[in-house]
């Protein structure tokens, strides 16, 4: 219980090491953690919450947005007294990171961001009210959609499978509003100049890795504070971190031993 909603969450690893936060994307859940978070637990405290509306923990009626998670998830850290944490982002979750670096900056040492739901442009924001529209009609339907067509030819047999399970299993409700929160309402950072605006305020050293070389040079030109980088992983899917688990256990390991 964070005092704002019930948050699932687990936590692994031995008391007083580093503290990793694993956070999941939009209609997912901490399960797809799974493999990461025992594999990290063997050198760090590692905390895997479901977001506020999905998996296990608590579906309000309203607020299912990346800013009210990222409050979230403030309160569970210190709560858990995990905190300064290493947080690690997938997708939205990327986002609900980067926006916990930004509004608890206390609570945050460093940031890692895996194909981020921010620096929509072009196409893609032209896109975004029709969908929102999608979302809004149709729920966690219209967005497995978006899910089943995010994963590379090569991806592990039954990732695709899993994962439009998970975002079926979604409220709809939350799978339309934390699409507006990511978007479209007020204060909502994913349009890449209130991306830029908002990567400019985290005081903490940042590891992003895009799937898209276009958005990797885009947020290269963002970076500010020493330390921080941008990777490209060609040849991914969107769940990259599934994808491509053991490089992902890899490179957290590194960037966890380097800013720990």
């Amino acid at each position: 219980m964070t005092g704002r909603v019930a948050l699932f969450h687990t936590v692994l690893g031995p008391v007083g090491a580093p503290a990793i936060l694993l956070v999941h994307g939009w209609g997912g859940d901490g399960r797809e953690w799974s493999p990461h978070a025992e594999a990290l637990a063997e050198r760090f405290r590692v905390v895997v919450p479901d977001l506020r509306g999905h998996g296990r923990s608590t579906v309000p009626a309203q607020g299912n947005t990346p800013t009210e998670m990222a409050d979230d998830l403030a309160v569970l850290t210190r709560d858990l007294a995990a905190g300064p944490v290493i947080a690690v982002g997938h997708s939205m979750g990327g986002q609900v990171v980067n926006l916990l670096a930004v509004r608890h900056p206390h609570a945050v040492r460093s940031v890692v961001a895996l194909d981020p739901a921010h620096g929509a442009h072009g196409a893609e924001v032209d896109g975004i009210p029709a969908r929102l529209a999608e979302y809004r009609a149709g729920g966690a339907r219209a967005a497995a959609a978006f899910v089943a067509g995010a994963f590379a030819p090569d991806a592990p047999a039954g990732l695709r499978t899993a994962h439009v399970r998970t975002m079926l299993g979604t409220p709809d409700h939350v799978v339309a509003q934390a699409y507006a929160g990511m978007y479209t309402d007020p204060g909502a950072v994913g349009i890449r100049p209130h991306s830029e605006a908002y990567l400019g305020r985290r005081p903490q050293p940042a590891l992003t890795v895009w799937t898209s070389e276009e958005a990797a040079a885009w947020e290269r030109g963002t970076l500010r504070v020493p330390g921080s980088r941008v990777d490209h992983w060609a040849g991914t899917g969107h769940y990259l971190h599934e994808e491509r688990t053991e490089r992902t256990i890899r490179l957290l390991t590194a960037w966890a031993t380097t800013t720990g």
